[in-house]
């Protein structure tokens, strides 16, 4: 468990955010926080198996294919994708701060796997509505 006072540490110096499962679906959760986070200034890298753009992005099929290292990794998934995504991120040359499951998502096999690689793991808990609760605007 994150306490808020380092929470609040690791967030503000979030800047590159890949949101796994990212759709521009109007009145989908996912969407909100997309353009929520886009429009705080950071870097958002939509993951999408299908999907070729998402919200006027480049999106990715995969976090493996994003050319840059992420900050943090916002997953908008079923629980029970949590682990492959986890195992998906345990590949990458350059670990994230983060590892972020959405309101309603959890995953303890994917949390210990990302806490092992040093990743700090959040659970069922909106990204948008932390950011805001901690009263951080964006990167600084």
């Amino acid at each position: 468990m994150l306490f808020d006072d380092t929470l609040r540490d690791v967030l503000k110096k979030i800047r590159t955010i890949a949101v796994i499962g990212a759709k521009d679906k109007p009145g989908q959760p996912v969407d909100m926080v997309g353009r929520y986070l886009i429009d705080a200034g950071y870097n958002v890298i939509p993951v999408h198996p299908v999907r070729k753009s998402v919200w006027g992005l480049p999106t990715y099929a995969s976090i493996l294919d994003i050319p840059v290292a992420v900050d943090l990794v916002d997953l908008f998934r079923a629980s029970e994708a949590c682990l492959a995504h986890a195992e998906e991120v345990s590949r990458l040359a350059v670990m994230p701060s983060v590892f972020w499951m959405q309101s309603g998502i959890s995953s303890p096999d994917a949390g210990r796997l990302m806490a092992a690689k040093g990743v700090k793991v959040v659970e069922d808990k909106c990204l948008m509505v932390e950011l805001e609760r901690l009263g951080i605007a964006g990167p600084s």
